[in-house]
């Protein structure tokens, strides 16, 4: 019931996909489309009240190679909230240098999966608070959960239970848990409520809710479910919602 609600600050993070420098954004994770310049997006965020900035390196963990750090560094140049960057960082190494770079915090997704032990030694070595750990999820109903983890940019299966990944990662020291639903992603049709109420159950720090944000009602039905920050793309990048939009109507129905 939404009575029930404990009220709290939720926090609106536009996510800035990048692939070979520009802005982009797909469906289900493809069919990618240029949504602009990742300096003047990011600018552009700050400047309309965003409170996080979210930057995924997409195709770096895919062809192998590290996130780029130039255009790290320019998007920090312009960048006035907490700046989280993920995609392709597959050590401590590579962590401290997106945080050289300008970046607040470090997503790791498919290597900490691989390595679970990265978690801990990113934790140990940059701080709790420095460390976000992303989960690519798909419904699969063969696992208790009902969710499955996928790894290489949400193109591989792994067969391990998302919501059991999960409660692993924050039991190792992730600050932030970030799960990204492939069958919502850039649909727009609300984010998965289910796998956000799931993990809130079994995890007790910030949960961000991403993939499916498509209209100010379902920000809302994120934040009735559990999540403490509402990240989104699609709808900020081509100008269907905007952020002091957004804020005034969460304001007005959850605040």
């Amino acid at each position: 019931m939404k009575g029930e609600v404990v009220l709290r600050k939720i926090l609106i993070m536009p996510c800035l996909d990048i692939k070979d420098g520009r802005v982009v954004k797909g469906i289900h994770f493809v069919g990618l489309k240029d949504a602009g310049d990742p300096v003047a997006c990011a600018r552009a965020y700050c400047e309309a009240g965003a409170d996080e900035l979210a930057f995924l390196d997409i195709t770096a963990t895919i062809e192998g190679r590290k996130t780029i750090l130039k255009t790290v560094k320019d998007v920090a140049a312009v960048t006035t909230v907490p700046f989280t960057v993920g995609g392709g960082i597959k050590n401590v190494g590579e962590a401290e240098a997106v945080l050289a770079a300008g970046a607040d915090r470090v997503s790791i997704s498919s290597a900490a999966f691989r390595n679970p032990s990265l978690i801990d030694e990113a934790v140990k070595l940059l701080g709790r608070e420095k460390v976000v750990v992303a989960i690519d999820v798909d419904k699969n109903q063969a696992l208790p959960s009902g969710y499955e983890v996928y790894v290489e940019g949400g193109n591989q299966k792994t067969g391990m239970d998302a919501i059991e990944w999960a409660k692993e990662a924050e039991a190792r020291g992730a600050a932030i848990i970030l799960p990204t639903s492939k069958a919502c992603d850039g649909a727009k049709t609300g984010y998965d409520l289910p796998l956000i109420r799931r993990i809130k159950a079994v995890t007790s720090v910030p949960v961000v809710a991403s993939g499916g944000a498509g209209k100010l009602e379902h920000f809302l039905e994120a934040a009735e479910a559990g999540a403490d920050i509402l990240l989104a793309a699609s709808v900020f990048h081509f100008g269907e919602i905007g952020i002091p939009e957004l804020k005034s109507y969460l304001s007005q129905k959850y605040y």
